[in-house]
């Protein structure tokens, strides 16, 4: 099953596109609440080129890699990528007031889709308070 969540940011397309796309960046909104933390990140923004983010809860407890390969980069529009079996979509979308960010991603088995939803909103939230920060 496919689940989208959007945004919308208002600021300039190229600072929209810098904060989501920029590692620098990516440590300081990647968290869907804030006991977590991405306190490293990479990105090879092309495709072919890999991305990863460290995710850990901030008292150590639990953490995670998310990482996986970009397929298809078209700047200023569009990110698409896979992750293990599953893929995902980025699209940039110049409105008049801002950029509407848009994630569409496969859900997984382990969590329901409306805990997944719930925390691929947060952490796209948390996205658009830093890129207006900036």
């Amino acid at each position: 099953m496919e689940i989208s969540v959007e945004v919308l940011v208002a600021a300039p397309i190229s600072k929209v596109w810098e904060a989501y796309s920029s590692p620098e960046d990516i440590v300081k909104w990647n968290f869907a609440s804030d006991d977590w933390h991405t306190p490293t990140a990479s990105v090879d923004l092309r495709p072919g080129g890999k991305f990863s983010s460290r995710m850990e809860a901030k008292d150590g407890s639990a953490g995670f890699d998310f990482e996986g390969v970009y397929t298809n980069i078209v700047e200023h529009e569009l990110i698409e990528y896979s992750f293990g079996d599953r893929t995902a979509k980025v699209s940039f979308t110049e409105e008049p007031s801002g950029v509407r960010v848009t994630v569409a991603f496969d859900t997984e088995d382990i969590n329901s889709a409306d805990d997944q939803r719930a925390g691929w909103q947060a952490i796209l939230d948390n996205f658009a308070k830093h890129a207006m920060s900036k």
